[in-house]
């Protein structure tokens, strides 16, 4: 059996790797850093994070939760390494960034089914299977290649990364320990503000110094990454109902909600390193230091790591894509990760995970697993490849795509209960009907 070629080992390509190397389909596996780096990136690990170290939700109320525990159930490689490499987030799976790509980068290295191949990509194979899972961050040479295959893939967004303070200087006088609503254990560090500061603060925020984008366009911008400054232009109270609401933090020096609360999310194992929660940013570095040491616990902070800004790129998947994540024009070629408009680091690895079992099936001879719509992971395939109306945006998994119950459920929480307790009843059906699903080879098959 040919090798089949996996472009790009972020969370989709490495989680695809995963899935094909583990059905005994050998894999060439690239990845052009660390000898090409992108504007985020800063390591040639496998799977690194570059805008948070946060994987949301752990709750099956909670769309994302759902999502990670059907992919828990099917091997996934990521989740596996997050579990390891967990840090304290109250309700929310976190991690440890380095120890986590690091395992990801060395358990797939040490697969008899991968071959890494560190250099990049600048063709596509003409013939045979091939993932694309090189990223929103594709190099020009490889970007170019995919732009010929899709005239309607010129799309874009900006994302941008949030900034990283080390927690020695953050000034515990002001600040103080909580999870919003007392849920899970006391993992955030809390940064309240008077109206006097946050609005003295915004004032700032709005008129500080940006970084020069090229082509840069706030409407161009995807909400789920919206950079502070972006927000704050939005309107004075913006912040309050986003990234800076009290509600449900009660200061324990005075007993009640403040005006505004910045949070902080605990970055590293060691707990040293934190980075600003909803703080992506473009603004200059001098600009960051300068406005955000105006949040009173931040006023003496040490930024370890400032915000950027880069452009990310995704495709028309409703009019390319099928529900395999396959070129429509040209099935033989698959694309996974954010590229294909799936939003989020558990999203990415999602789509990679259905593209590795279906690329399987698909070569080994078997019978496609087809998750459907009333499964998470089946959900997003049906929404990047025909579930967008109008203009097609990028999606965070949400229980909005996933095919409603036939009953009624009181209450939002026992209905998001029950909707995940019918998907993994199904996800379970799946596993032991789908042959593909069960397979666990280490030995490539010839």
């Amino acid at each position: 059996m040919r090798e089949v070629p996996v472009i790009g080992a972020g969370l989709a390509g490495s989680e695809c790797a995963w899935q094909l190397a583990n059905r005994g389909i050998p894999v060439r596996l690239y990845e052009m850093r660390p000898e090409r780096l992108t504007p985020a990136h800063h390591t040639g690990d496998f799977g690194e994070l570059v805008c948070s170290n946060s994987l949301r939700s752990d709750e099956l109320t909670n769309a994302v939760g759902l999502l990670k525990e059907e992919m828990r159930r099917l091997d996934s490689l990521i989740l596996s390494a997050a579990e390891h490499h967990r840090v304290a987030a109250g309700g929310a799976l976190a991690v440890d960034r380095e120890g986590f790509s690091r395992e990801i980068t060395e358990r797939l290295s040490a697969h008899p089914n991968v071959a890494v191949i560190r250099e990049e990509v600048t063709e596509l194979p003409e013939e045979g299977p091939v993932v694309v899972a090189s990223g929103p961050l594709s190099s020009d040479a490889i970007a170019g290649r995919i732009a010929a295959l899709c005239p309607d893939s010129d799309l874009h967004f900006y994302d941008a990364v949030a900034p990283i303070v080390t927690l020695e200087s953050v000034d515990m006088e002001s600040a103080y320990f909580a999870s919003r609503y007392g849920k899970g254990t006391a993992d955030y560090v809390n940064c309240p503000m008077t109206r006097e500061e946050y609005e003295a603060f915004v004032a700032e925020l709005i008129s500080a110094e940006e970084a020069e984008v090229h082509g840069f366009d706030d409407s161009g911008v995807f909400e789920g990454c919206m950079p502070v400054e972006v927000m704050a232009r939005r309107g004075p109270d913006t912040l309050r109902y986003g990234p800076l609401k009290p509600v449900g933090l009660i200061n324990p020096r005075t007993g009640r909600e403040d005006y505004a609360v910045v949070q902080l999310r605990m970055d590293n194992a060691d707990g040293t390193l934190y980075n600003m929660v909803g703080f992506q940013t473009h603004l200059k570095w001098g600009e960051q230091r300068r406005v955000f040491s105006m949040i009173p616990a931040l006023r003496q902070a040490e930024f370890v790591r400032y915000g950027v800004m880069h452009r990310n790129t995704y495709l028309n998947s409703p009019a390319l894509l099928d529900r395999y994540y396959r070129l429509r024009s040209e099935p033989r070629i698959r694309f996974a990760g954010q590229m294909t408009g799936v939003e989020g680091y558990v999203e990415s690895a999602a789509s990679g995970l259905l593209v590795g079992i279906e690329t399987a099936a698909e070569l080994l001879g078997l019978p496609p697993v087809d998750f459907p719509q009333e499964t998470a992971i089946g959900a997003l395939g049906l929404y990047i490849s025909q579930g967008s109306v109008g203009d097609f945006q990028p999606m965070n998994i949400n229980f909005g795509i996933i095919r409603a119950l036939d009953y009624r459920v009181k209450g939002k929480r026992n209905k998001n209960a029950e909707l995940s307790r019918r998907s993994l009843g199904i996800l379970d059906g799946l596993l032991k009907d789908r042959e593909v699903l069960s397979i666990n080879r280490k030995e490539s098959i010839v």
